[in-house]
């Protein structure tokens, strides 16, 4: 598995998107790179992981990333990264002293019980638009990821530019991925969360909804704060907004 080491100062995992990788943080680490050591992960199937063999799937993925990175660093997971994050402050308490949450939610898709989620029917349609538009589908992505942000067509362009810089993700490892987005409910992991966390949502995102995250803030007992006027990606057109809020998290996250 790829990991960039950048920076200087104590330690921090970024965990990227479905689609993208570690590049895709760059205004992020930009900022932050003079006061933490950024542990910058490709997940597999992304970027320079495009060879890992490992599963995208919570389990193995959380290993094996708990395994290329220090014992004892925050993780910030931001989408589905988030899901591995979360996982992985679950299972290894003692592993992961702090948690940041960045536009990502333990429950994706809507239910009986989870009115804040989006329809599953929307992984579905991207998963069978793989098969034969790979391209287009995930043009449509990266679009849905930015409708909302009062810089859409900023926000758009800067992840079209990212999601081929790296490599070309397997339509297989991308569909594995839309599964996990699909099927994953860590909602009940929340009350036993030993790490301090940070729910950090943008208000015109339209994949996850900020009141999803302000619900699970809840019961992880966590912070949960909102960067207005962003999308699914503030750490791209925000990037001083959730810079700042992350070090205020990061220097004192009890």
């Amino acid at each position: 598995m790829h990991v960039d080491v950048v920076g200087n100062g104590p330690p921090l995992v970024l965990l990227h998107g479905w689609a993208m990788h570690g590049g895709v943080f760059a205004p992020l680490v930009a900022r932050l790179r003079a006061v933490r050591t950024l542990h910058v992960v490709d997940l597999p199937g992304h970027g320079h992981s495009v060879g890992c063999e490992v599963p995208l799937a919570l389990e193995p993925c959380t290993e094996a990333v708990a395994r290329a990175v220090p014992e004892g660093a925050p993780w910030c997971g931001w989408s589905l990264g988030g899901l591995v994050a979360l996982h992985a402050a679950a299972t290894r308490p003692d592993a992961v002293p702090a948690l940041a949450m960045l536009c990502a939610s333990p429950r994706f898709v809507r239910g009986d019980d989870w009115k804040y989620g989006v329809s599953a029917e929307i992984f579905r349609d991207f998963a069978a638009g793989l098969r034969s538009d790979y391209r287009g589908t995930l043009d449509r992505f990266v679009a849905l990821e930015a409708f909302g942000s009062e810089h859409a067509r900023d926000e758009i362009r800067a992840l079209r530019d990212e999601l081929f810089a790296r490599c070309e993700p397997a339509a297989a490892v991308l569909a594995d991925g839309l599964e996990l987005l699909e099927s994953a409910d860590l909602r009940h992991v929340l009350p036993g969360l030993r790490a301090p966390s940070l729910w950090l949502a943008g208000r015109r995102d339209r994949l996850v909804d900020p009141r999803a995250m302000r619900e699970a803030a809840v019961l992880a007992g966590g912070a949960f704060e909102v960067v207005e006027h962003a999308g699914h990606a503030p750490f791209l057109t925000h990037a001083d907004a959730v810079a700042a809020r992350l070090l205020a998290f990061l220097d004192d996250p009890a």
